[in-house]
């Protein structure tokens, strides 16, 4: 059977997204113990004693189906940020957003903006839809607003904007943001991809959801992957005009979200002084990775994420592999058509002094 004939042809050019090498494989490929990875952008402090002390409280009812409007989070969410429940969709980590938002206003007559360096997952669900893919080059690793307004067609839909930028770290400020959305038509929705607004507004003044008033086509989605510490749950939501999120939960499936996950992130979103710490932890760590990189004669973007991208002015793989076989798992991004580069995220202190040193031993 030619798989090729009835396969929807959106996805023939697609490759599957390759999440970074997991620690086990690594040590069980190579013989090595006490793998580092600084490959995914986790939180390296993992989730809050919070939710490991409580969680056991969820574990002996565990055989019943989760709560499938996710009802109390969709609570905590709107007290925490002074929204509407009606106006939360919780997704399967913020990733589930963006396939809500593709299945719900894309399909095959219509076009979707992106920026080139930008989340891979973005042309994945646009192309897996059926709809056309508009990639618009960067300016200096990040998105180029003005060249996107331009780039709008009659049948576009839908416009990406991540913010900060996995994986170059770019940070767009405020005002900046403000003047694009006023400029974008009222019939485009814009998907303003917050993954990593925990630590950009633990830095600088970004856009919170008193903006969503302003701009009922905007939804602003995040995730408790991040910062939260809950990579392993796979939990994210966004937050929209009641109108979107309706649309938004008609493609959602039914229990999305485990009943774990639900319960991790309502007692994550509560302790604030564990995430400042967390944050803190991740700004004084992410110098030290600036400092030692520059002083080996790499050139670092800038980041207001928990990883930063370093230009090894050739082609990354070969340093990849031996920094893998030092026990040391960092990301390549040529799929972000970005091959001389690597991203590395920051881990504890510990952590990323054996990074630095076998860096260092690698080049040596």
């Amino acid at each position: 059977m030619d798989l090729k004939k009835i396969v929807n042809k959106g996805i023939n050019d697609l490759s599957p997204y390759e999440p970074g090498k997991p620690i086990e494989d690594l040590e069980r490929e190579l013989g090595i113990k006490n793998a580092v990875k600084l490959a995914s952008n986790e939180n390296p402090v993992g989730p809050s004693p919070r939710v490991l002390q409580s969680i056991e409280n969820i574990l002996k009812n565990t055989h019943r189906y989760p709560d499938g409007n996710a009802t109390k989070l969709k609570e905590v969410i709107g007290r925490k940020f002074s929204v509407k429940p009606n106006q939360v969709t919780i997704g399967n980590g913020s990733n589930d957003i963006i396939e809500f938002i593709a299945r719900s206003f894309l399909g095959t007559d219509d076009s979707a903006i992106y920026s080139e360096h930008a989340f891979a997952v973005y042309p994945l669900v646009v192309k897996a839809v059926g709809a056309e893919g508009i990639e618009v080059p960067a300016k200096n690793f990040s998105h180029d607003l003005d060249a996107m307004l331009d780039s709008i067609k009659s049948n576009t839909k839908i416009i990406f904007i991540a913010n900060p930028n996995n994986p170059t770290g770019s940070f767009i400020g405020r005002a900046e943001i403000l003047k694009f959305l006023d400029k974008v038509p009222e019939d485009i929705i814009v998907l303003l991809d917050q993954a990593y607004f925990d630590y950009s507004s633990f830095e600088d003044s970004d856009v919170d959801f008193d903006i969503l008033n302003n701009f009922p086509n905007l939804v602003m989605s995040r995730s408790f992957s991040k910062a939260y510490g809950l990579a392993g749950f796979r939990i994210g939501y966004s937050v929209s005009s009641e109108d979107i999120a309706n649309y938004l939960n008609r493609v959602r499936q039914p229990f999305n979200a485990n009943s774990l996950a639900l319960f991790a992130a309502e007692q994550a979103i509560e302790d604030e002084e564990f995430m400042n710490k967390c944050l803190q932890l991740n700004l004084e760590q992410k110098k030290v990775l600036y400092k030692g990189l520059e002083s080996l004669g790499f050139h670092c973007l800038p980041s207001k994420g928990n990883f930063i991208s370093f230009d090894c002015k050739e082609d990354s793989t070969g340093l990849f592999n031996r920094l893998l076989g030092q026990g040391v798992i960092v990301r390549t991004l040529g799929v972000y058509k970005m091959p001389n580069f690597l991203r590395v995220s920051v881990g504890l202190p510990e952590e990323n002094l054996i990074f630095l040193e076998k860096l260092q031993l690698t080049m040596s």
